[in-house]
């Protein structure tokens, strides 16, 4: 409640003001991203953006006057509302793609609502898990409680915000104590999985991770999950391979070479590219970008925001976006060290996990360096679920950061 008596400190300040600077900049970007824009709606698309900031810092007040031991009690609650419209949208989808519910004056994309819940969840689990770090049942309830979202999302599909889940499991599984070597084996099945595309790749990691086991002896029951658990991921590689729809498989040919369809799949990393690459030092000047006018960026205003950023306010107005994310991140990095409470300290982790893997996701397909999986750039990309979300993780850390010496 100290935010409602003024005595704010000086790190929560910089983050508001971090965060504010973000949302404001989307504005702008996808005000100039659209006014070329062929429909009026598409064009109004910042006005829109500017009332979800509006109350997307209302929210960011409530979240922060409320106490973070409320968040706790209620972990399970949210997390079970949360499966329960994951179900609601398979339903209405009968098993389609369904990402969203329609209320008519805005779409709630329940995925969003689903990366704050898991990290509740999470959180709370290991706060009070008596288990030791490397327990193979610790492991295993702590992936079920991943997994049941994570597969529902994936669904939809929505294989990029699936992958934010893992991205959470693994940092929060650190932060609660897991030896880094034991982290290591957890994202070995998925390396298990890219590396048996090739009989003799994945021959040579699976010795490494046999030799890596006879170094460390993290005892029999964990050695044979792993083992079992590598083998499934190597022999499961063609299954899975031909279970992803065309258009991701798509995807990942042309990160791997987009001149392989350049006017298909390829087309929106070459056309990044070329955005970025045009903007230079200082940048072509606001609404002035010629990829971004002529509509030669598809999704502008979300999944690519940042080759406006980069086409119009070139490399310094891009690394200025950066710096303040990165503002962000490590004032919430500081934060989670300093609190007393232990699930403050893992939300915090888990909320500036989500960030910081979105931003490396979302930057990193701009310049071509990911894959495209449709995250959007937190505070920055069009989106009322984003933006929300976005502002929902600040409040969480500005409530961490005002409360940090309380058990």
């Amino acid at each position: 409640m100290q935010i409602l008596r003024g005595n704010i400190s000086k790190s929560a300040m910089l983050l508001f003001a971090a965060a504010l600077f973000l949302t404001l900049v989307g504005i702008l970007i996808i005000q100039s991203a659209m006014f070329a824009a062929p429909s009026q709606f598409e064009q109004n698309y910042f006005k829109r953006q500017m009332i979800w900031a509006v109350v997307a810092i209302l929210l960011f007040m409530v979240v922060v006057a409320v106490p973070m031991r409320f968040y706790e009690v209620f972990a399970y609650v949210l997390f079970g509302l949360v499966v329960v419209l994951l179900l609601g949208l398979l339903m209405k989808g009968g098993g389609k793609a369904a990402r969203w519910f329609n209320f008519g004056f805005f779409h709630l994309q329940v995925a969003e609502m689903a990366k704050i819940a898991v990290v509740f969840v999470l959180a709370r689990y290991l706060t009070y898990s008596r288990r030791p770090p490397n327990s193979v049942r610790r492991f295993a309830t702590v992936l079920i409680l991943v997994a049941i979202p994570m597969l529902m999302v994936l669904k939809q599909p929505d294989l990029g915000t699936s992958l934010v889940f893992i991205a959470v499991l693994l940092t929060v599984f650190y932060w609660s104590g897991l030896p880094v070597m034991y982290l290591l084996f957890l994202i070995t099945p998925a390396v298990s999985l890219i590396a048996s595309s090739h009989w003799l790749s994945w021959l040579i990691f699976f010795v490494l991770v046999l030799a890596l086991l006879q170094m460390i002896k993290p005892g029999t029951l964990f050695s044979i999950v792993t083992i079992t658990v590598n083998l499934l991921s190597g022999m499961i590689m063609p299954f899975v391979w031909n279970r992803l729809q065309d258009y991701q498989k798509m995807r990942i040919l042309v990160f791997l070479d987009p001149g392989r369809d350049p006017l298909g799949a390829g087309y929106q990393i070459i056309q990044s590219k070329v955005a970025i690459g045009s903007g230079g030092l200082w940048g072509k000047g606001y609404m002035a970008g010629t990829q971004t006018n002529l509509a030669f960026i598809p999704e502008r205003h979300t999944d690519f925001v940042f080759s406006v950023i980069g086409e119009e306010f070139g490399f310094w107005g891009g690394l200025l976006v950066l710096l303040a994310f990165a503002g962000i991140i490590l004032l919430g990095i500081r934060i989670a060290f300093k609190c007393r409470n232990k699930f403050s300290s893992l939300v915090v982790i888990g909320g500036v996990t989500i960030l910081a893997f979105q931003l490396v996701v979302n930057v990193g397909m701009a310049l071509g360096l990911m894959p495209v999986t449709g995250l959007p750039l937190p505070f920055v990309s069009y989106g009322g679920s984003s933006l929300l979300m976005s502002w929902m993780i600040l409040g969480l850390m500005v409530n961490a950061e005002l409360n940090w010496q309380e058990y």
